[in-house]
């Protein structure tokens, strides 16, 4: 028994260790800076994350980790294709959302996460919040979608783009509700919560990290969230379901992926240290304190995880349950 204890720990330490030697230099992993690229501007949901993970993550690594904000692109995205391209020794990683999953149903052009992307880790549910400027003088979902159908076409909505989670998300309540909104995308999340504060879009469904200061000032009207359970962090406001569009879903989950061929140990290493710093009650309580709940997990989660998302978007679309514009 002593001994198989022993063989066991030398595998381990093997496979973790090996991350010391993975790209051939017999150096450690890390021995210099981690780029996380971010496929949106400064202030939006992914950024706010990132910048969480690496100030946590840092300590760890033994490494700083340096965020790269690349936003546009269309399907995919920036980031996600430089990813793609990028030389799969850990050097380069990305805090990716849902939109990973979506990109393969805007066609062959767009990164596929499932051949493409090494996964690493899951980092948060983020749920979208349905926001609108108080001016608008709407409490409910009930009372948008009544203000909605008096003024066909006339009323605007903010996305990140064509092909993001809140694009689609919106199409679905158009559908459902039977309402006519116009799509004015924006360059990020963030510009998108900036156009409801100056009352250029009527109303848009943000990230929680960019919108949740502006709901608490007042400076936002929340209406409801989009997941299947009310948020941590916004406890009182009622989810789209509750508000009684039944079935309504959607999470614009964060995970961080690296390029595909990264070897096991680096991938197990970024893991490693993603959950620890995940499983921190520090970070726990500054990830729910902008609207994000920590989701630690393997890189096995995840993959099974992109896989499912990816199927079910590629779905959607193909139906025309959603009208991309």
């Amino acid at each position: 028994m002593a001994a198989k204890i022993i063989v066991t720990a030398l595998a381990t330490a093997l496979l973790l260790g090996s991350a010391a030697s993975a790209q051939g230099t017999g150096e450690a992993f890390p021995s210099r800076p981690i780029t996380m690229l971010v496929g949106s501007e400064a202030g939006s949901a992914p950024d706010v994350l990132a910048r969480l993970l690496q100030q946590d993550m840092r300590e760890g690594l033994g490494q700083s980790l340096v965020v790269e904000n690349r936003p546009g692109g269309g399907a995919g995205g920036i980031a996600a294709s430089m990813l793609a391209r990028a030389r799969p020794d850990g050097y380069t990683v990305h805090l990716a959302t849902v939109v990973v999953a979506i990109a393969p149903a805007m066609g062959p052009q767009a990164v596929n996460p499932m051949t493409e992307f090494a996964a690493i880790g899951h980092v948060a549910s983020v749920p979208l919040i349905l926001v609108v400027n108080p001016s608008l003088n709407v409490k409910s979902v009930a009372e948008f979608i009544a203000l909605a159908k008096t003024q066909p076409g006339k009323m605007n909505y903010g996305t990140p783009g064509v092909g993001s989670l809140q694009n689609l998300t919106t199409e679905m309540l158009k559908r459902v509700a039977g309402i006519d909104l116009v799509h004015v995308p924006y360059k990020s999340g963030g510009a998108a919560v900036n156009a409801v504060l100056a009352n250029e879009a009527h109303m848009f469904f943000a990230g929680m990290p960019p919108a949740l200061p502006h709901v608490q000032s007042g400076k936002l009207s929340a209406l409801a969230v989009s997941t299947a359970k009310r948020s941590a962090s916004a406890p009182n406001v009622l989810t789209v379901a509750e508000a009684g569009l039944l079935g309504f879903e959607a999470d614009n989950w964060h995970a961080l992926y690296a390029p595909a061929g990264t070897p096991a140990p680096v991938i197990a290493k970024l893991n490693a240290e993603l959950n620890r710093v995940l499983n921190l009650p520090q970070t726990r309580e500054r990830m729910l304190r902008v609207g994000a709940e920590p989701r630690p997990g393997t890189p096995e989660d995840l993959a099974q995880h992109t896989r499912i998302e990816t199927e079910k978007w590629v779905r959607v679309v193909k139906e025309s349950v959603v009208k991309l514009e």
